[in-house]
């Protein structure tokens, strides 16, 4: 139990002093320094739970030169951050993982462009050790303001500038959009269907391009009308949807770029009348919690792990801060998988 102290914050000093050791050897325990046998690792610890020691933040900044915090930086209006319930399962795998590493989540959302200089000078202020971004679009400046404000970062999504011409060292980690798709498509005609449409993601974001460059691979000579903008929200799927039966009443298959745009799709096709899998056929892409399996009839999804990306995020930006190699962390492509359910 901590001593009582009346307002008297305990010091470093005291915890020394309760543990037997030096005020050095104290803050190397406390501030996560090597170099210290570990029982006396045990009795600074010991001291630290009986006094109720809490480390000065500034103090501690100085020494490790961490701030024991990360921007997480979502370029999506608020309404949608949460509402989409890949953006919280994401974020999910980005906070244990981030708990893991005693380190806390800033998040920093991205209404418009008017939001860029605050970002920016938040970021360049040294007020976060480094920084996770995602959901970017490829006309997006965010990515050279996060540069100019020199803190490692690590993107989620292929981003559409990675290259020696943009200047800018893009680590990111990503899902195989485009093998999950051909995987999608190939389902797809096992199952006979032969009027295979595609409502795409925004083309604005290598996830749409991908996916639907996916379904391009399988349906070399595809009619083009059978291919349908949406915008990754269950509203766009259902106008997409509405759009194709009306223009191709022989549509018997939808691969949709995510399950919120197929969820919609379903709804439609159920209000129309069509019998799903038997008149139509729907598989969506994500595999999100809450949405694929709670839909009518279950959605054929593909699956992607989106916590266990928000996890892989925070860990390669660790290696980097941590200083394990001496470049940028290597992009990581997670694989992505084919579920069966009733939709298809």
């Amino acid at each position: 139990m901590p001593d009582p102290t009346h307002g008297s914050r305990p010091t470093l000093e005291a915890v020394a002093a309760r543990a037997g050791v030096s005020r050095a050897t104290a803050s190397r325990v406390v501030n996560g320094g090597a170099g210290v046998r570990q029982p006396l690792v045990d009795r600074v610890r010991l001291a630290v739970d009986e006094l109720g020691y809490v480390p000065n933040h500034a103090a501690r900044t100085l020494v490790t030169r961490r701030n024991g915090a990360v921007a997480v930086i979502i370029a999506e209006p608020e309404i949608r951050i949460f509402s989409d319930p890949f953006f919280s399962q994401q974020l999910r795998g980005i906070s244990r993982e981030l708990t893991a590493h005693d380190s806390q989540l800033v998040l920093l959302l991205v209404e418009g462009r008017k939001d860029y200089d605050r970002i920016g000078r938040y970021l360049a202020g040294g007020h976060v050790d480094g920084a996770l971004a995602f959901s970017l679009h490829t006309e997006d400046s965010l990515p050279a303001v996060i540069h100019r404000a020199g803190i490692p970062t690590v993107f989620g999504g292929r981003p559409a500038w990675a290259g020696p011409e943009s200047g800018l060292a893009l680590p990111y980690a990503d899902c195989d959009n485009r093998g999950g798709a051909r995987a999608a498509v190939r389902h797809l005609v096992s199952l006979g269907r032969r009027h295979i449409a595609h409502i795409a993601g925004p083309q604005d974001q290598t996830s749409g391009i991908d996916r639907r460059d996916g379904y391009r691979d399988v349906l070399i000579d595809v009619d083009p009308g059978l291919t349908v903008q949406g915008a990754f929200t269950a509203e766009s799927g259902a106008a997409a949807m509405s759009g194709l039966l009306e223009r191709r009443p022989e549509v018997d298959a939808v691969f949709a770029a995510n399950d919120l745009m197929a969820s919609g799709a379903l709804q439609v096709l159920r209000e129309h009348g069509r019998r799903v899998p038997d008149d139509v056929a729907v598989v969506g892409f994500d595999d999100m919690e809450k949405v694929a399996e709670c839909t009518d009839p279950p959605l054929t999804t593909v699956r992607q792990d989106i916590e266990g990306m928000g996890r892989l995020m925070v860990r390669m930006l660790v290696r980097g801060l941590d200083g394990a190699s001496a470049t940028a962390p290597d992009s990581v492509i997670m694989p992505t998988g084919l579920v069966r359910r009733v939709s298809a």
